[in-house]
């Protein structure tokens, strides 16, 4: 004869005999949601998933539904990502959801709108707290995957630009169910080291449901909690994002973002030899023509009234003519030095000039080295010349103090 047992026990045995099974402690369950409910005290969501035969209970507890950036809806299409057990009090067998995704397009625009609609209300989109990117930042954070392409063009396009650029990358994920969370942590961390002018938040051409972690609510408060200005470059130009509205700037690629975020360091030494060849000439000029008049101030006839004045006056009006030479060639000497000192000025900050006399830079994994002690035997750097660059191993470390 078979075993008595209870009612508690035996539901005690299937939802243990449930929570074992390692298939069923992470499922990906695909289904239409019916008979959603949200309870009014705990927050919790009550509702079923079906298909085309069947139907099962779910419930998404307080905590992981705080964290949708959308409200589920009656017939919505979903992805749910979830635990199956036993509820022991009743016997009732149901899914534990931990996190839920719009399966298909109508269902992910309906989330992307109302999660845009929500964070708009909350001022999270307004101008007002858009942050200006700095002129020319020291050190440039990156938020991104460190095998996409992404990356490669941003490093690429600041290079050409900037050669001395600095980064500090934060390497993430920029798909899947922990993307959101990787990310949203990035920019915090990024923020708080106190190390970075700007942080580009970025990643390549994908489809929708790629891009789908950049719509997280997490990564929305994230940027617009981060005091450092933040620059989205989420997919292509035409692809938007929630993190496009919440970000002190918008770039449509991540090359158009390394544009945007550094100094073309060419262009500024350009137009700054363009505006002193413009002051040096414009200087000629008006010299030239002080010399011009003085020329016809002496030749002039009216002069001839001199001779006929007693020599004390005569005498009189030349010194006067001279100290007006002498006050010219004063400001003629000032004005060639203060372009001597502008010519100076710009050569000095050319970071090519240094080069250009023989010095180098000397960068390990794309961070200048000041001291030996920051280099071990081995290590593999790179040699930045004027014409080039050289790879290098260290074969020897010899620290000295500067004196």
């Amino acid at each position: 004869m078979a075993n008595v047992i209870g009612v508690t026990a035996l539901n005690r045995y299937v939802k243990t005999l449930l929570d074992c099974d390692p298939v069923l402690t992470d499922v990906a369950l695909r289904g239409e949601i019916s008979n959603f409910t949200k309870h009014y005290k705990t927050g919790h969501f009550y509702f079923s998933l079906k298909d085309e035969q069947c139907a099962v209970k779910a419930v998404m507890f307080r905590r992981e539904a705080q964290q949708l950036g959308f409200l589920p809806q009656n017939g919505m299409r979903v992805i749910v990502r979830c635990r199956i057990s036993l509820f022991e009090r009743d016997g009732t067998f149901q899914v534990y959801a931990e996190d839920l995704f719009p399966d298909g397009i109508g269902a992910m625009q309906l989330a992307f709108e109302q999660l845009k609609e929500k964070l708009e209300r909350e001022g999270l989109f307004a101008e007002e707290h858009k942050k200006p990117l700095p002129a020319m930042p020291h050190c440039i954070g990156l938020v991104t995957s460190k095998t996409g392409a992404a990356l490669q063009d941003i490093l690429n396009v600041t290079r050409r630009r900037d050669p001395m650029a600095r980064f500090l990358l934060a390497p993430v994920t920029v798909q899947g169910s922990e993307a959101a969370s990787e990310i949203a942590d990035a920019i915090t961390r990024l923020d708080a080291s106190g190390r970075v002018d700007v942080i580009i938040v970025a990643r390549g051409g994908g489809s929708r449901e790629d891009l789908w972690v950049f719509n997280s609510e997490t990564v929305a408060r994230a940027a617009f909690a981060c005091k450092t200005p933040v620059v989205s470059a989420i997919g292509h130009e035409i692809d938007f994002s929630i993190l496009d509205f919440v970000a002190d700037l918008r770039a449509p690629t991540p090359s158009a973002a390394a544009e945007l975020a550094t100094p073309d360091l060419a262009g500024y030494m350009r137009r700054n030899g363009e505006i002193c060849a413009a002051i040096r000439a414009k200087m000629q000029n008006r010299l030239q023509l002080c010399r011009c008049r003085i020329e016809t101030y002496r030749a002039s006839r009216q002069l001839s009234f001199v001779h006929a004045l007693p020599q004390k006056r005569q005498e009189e009006l030349w010194a006067r003519q001279d100290a007006l030479c002498r006050q010219m060639q004063k400001k003629l000497r000032d004005a060639r030095q203060r372009i001597g000192h502008a010519a100076a000025l710009c050569g000095s900050l050319n970071p090519y000039g240094v080069l250009a006399r023989g010095y180098s830079v000397v960068q390990k994994e794309g961070r200048v080295l000041k001291n030996s002690a920051d280099a071990q035997i081995g290590d593999r750097v790179e040699i930045r010349l004027f014409a080039g660059r050289l790879g290098c191993t260290v074969e020897s470390v010899e620290n000295e103090e500067n004196g």
